[in-house]
């Protein structure tokens, strides 16, 4: 019986997946009305479980992919790939309406450039603090700070080495976590009620991850509006992140 159940699994790895993220899904709210009366979203904590469990599969498998190096769970890889990710993006801009969209005006042209220019001076920054004296390094890490894709992608135009690119990478993911946990708990605070909020909101955080996932558990129905600014970071990144922001760093530490 045991033999016929593993083979099934292996066969049928999306299906595998799909259901042990459900599985994940239903005790997360468990944990998150018993043990947090609601103050935690289900999903910030499900966040929290799937990298505990990420971490976990890379131990045991000693491999890159976390859970989808353990052979069991290979179809998380397919899953939570860039496909299906991508797909997931797209599709919440089919929930926007534009009479609400077109509010945000010019407070969300402005809440994309700090969104921009500001996690970008952070991440370089710390780069500086950390010794990355040179331009390329500062502006990769401070790009990565922006999100998880500008950092290697200005790197890979500006020269970074792939240590560097790597900690880019880094940088952009601890933020995502940040404002994917750190969403729900100071969504009353930052006052995430409208649509309009929302779109700020998305044009500050920058991380199209993070904001999905943390207004998801704020409140579903500003997804789309947080979403649809957060994405339009990655462009604008990778435009001004090799040209812009290189120059100016440059200019500023030689």
């Amino acid at each position: 019986m045991l033999e016929i159940f593993q083979k099934a699994v292996h066969q049928n790895g999306l299906v595998t997946a799909f259901a042990v993220i459900g599985i994940i899904i239903l005790l997360s709210g468990a944990i998150s009305r018993k043990l947090t009366y609601g103050r935690i979203h289900g999903s910030a904590i499900a966040i929290m479980i799937g990298l505990a469990l990420a971490y976990w599969g890379g131990i045991v498998s000693g491999g890159t992919k976390g859970l989808a190096d353990v052979s069991l769970f290979s179809g998380i890889g397919l899953m939570g790939g860039a496909m299906l990710r991508d797909f997931a993006i797209v599709a919440t801009a089919f929930e926007v309406q534009a009479t609400e969209a077109r509010k945000a005006g010019l407070v969300g042209v402005v809440s994309l450039l700090l969104g921009t220019v500001l996690p970008f001076i952070v991440g370089a920054s710390i780069a500086r603090a950390f010794g990355y004296s040179d331009a390329v390094s500062m502006t990769t890490i401070g790009c990565g700070a922006i999100t998880y894709i500008v950092g290697p992608v200005t790197g890979a135009a500006i020269g970074a080495s792939s240590d560097v690119m790597a900690l880019s990478i880094a940088t952009g993911l601890v933020k995502a976590i940040i404002v994917m946990v750190g969403t729900p708990i100071a969504a009353r605070f930052l006052g995430l009620k409208t649509p309009r909020s929302a779109m700020v909101f998305g044009g500050l955080a920058g991380t199209v991850s993070g904001v999905s996932a943390g207004l998801a558990a704020t409140d579903r129905k500003l997804v789309p509006y947080g979403a649809l600014v957060a994405t339009f970071h990655t462009g604008i990144g990778c435009l001004l992140g090799p040209s812009v922001l290189f120059f100016a760093t440059k200019a500023i530490v030689g």
